[in-house]
């Protein structure tokens, strides 16, 4: 029996048209999505043509753009795993979506694997890789302590069985290697203006909603310490321009672009950002290394 509170009715503004809550885990202040689909039923709501991180379209202005802020993060993302002090230089990216993530590191570097469930995403990843990427089942014969580094981009919401995928992450990390996850962030400004309208819900896609305490409780228990929050400030135009399309019809450019200003100004004070990039390392080998 449930029994969390709701925080808010949400439609599913991109494929079904459904209604989903969001239901309060006050222990951990996370939302969490209900009802959630489960197995095949979830993998058809993946089903949009517009589900732009499962292709490399760039049909009209809007992917077009997309594509040129990709780009930019890539870069950012490489500078960042950079920064780690790692010995092999392994990657594991889950769900790498086409694989530009993976291609971008593969090329400084990096001794790469990834993980993507969408098959046609797979086969354009596994074209820039090597044939470096797998289905999700791959995951379980991974040995444990393989990689350096794991990166999760906008991934760990749409994960079922949440506790299990956290103990996997743990299992699969080098005891000084660095988990990175980024993730929409409900407690920002644009998630609190645009409300059931926030893109970012993304129901039932989204899983799971974080709040920057909900990401410190759910690793703690497994040993992993959250070292280090980085905004992702782009995020809040992206997401405020799908928001403005879903509230009004149409995107409203300008509209957007000031509610996400607006966000990334707030953010600067609060420290809520539209989304948040979490650095985490295991507290064993922090207690070590002081």
């Amino acid at each position: 029996m449930n029994n969390k509170p709701t925080y808010l009715n949400v439609k599913d503004h991109s494929v079904s048209g459904e209604e989903f809550q969001l239901l309060h885990n006050e222990v951990l202040d996370m939302l969490e999505t209900f009802p959630q689909p489960q197995g095949k039923k979830l993998s058809e709501y993946y089903k949009s043509e517009d589900y732009i991180s499962h292709t490399d379209a760039k049909r009209n202005l809007f992917e077009k753009v997309y594509h040129i802020v990709r780009n930019i993060s890539l870069k950012k993302k490489l500078k960042l795993i950079n920064s780690f002090q790692s010995e092999e230089k392994t990657l594991l990216d889950i769900g790498c979506g086409t694989g530009d993530f993976l291609e971008t590191a593969k090329n400084n570097g990096w001794k790469v694997v990834g993980v993507e469930p969408d098959e046609n995403a797979r086969t354009i990843a596994n074209s820039k890789t090597n044939d470096s990427v797998f289905d999700i089942q791959h995951l379980e014969t991974l040995e444990e302590n393989s990689f350096d580094v794991i990166t999760l981009w906008h991934v760990l919401e749409h994960l079922p069985n949440l506790n299990m995928q956290v103990k996997l992450l743990k299992r699969l990390l080098k005891p000084n290697g660095t988990l990175v996850i980024a993730v929409p962030n409900f407690k920002s400004y644009d998630a609190q203006h645009y409300k059931n309208f926030w893109a970012a819900f993304d129901v039932p896609r989204h899983l799971w909603h974080f709040s920057k305490m909900a990401i410190e409780k759910l690793f703690h228990e497994e040993q992993l310490k959250l070292v280090k929050i980085l905004p992702m400030k782009f995020d809040a135009y992206y997401v405020s321009l799908l928001s403005e399309k879903y509230k009004s019809g149409f995107m409203n450019p300008i509209k957007a672009f000031w509610i996400g200003w607006r966000s990334n100004l707030k953010g600067n004070r609060t420290k809520e950002y539209s989304s948040h990039i979490y650095v985490l390392k295991s507290s064993i080998s922090l207690n070590k290394n002081p």
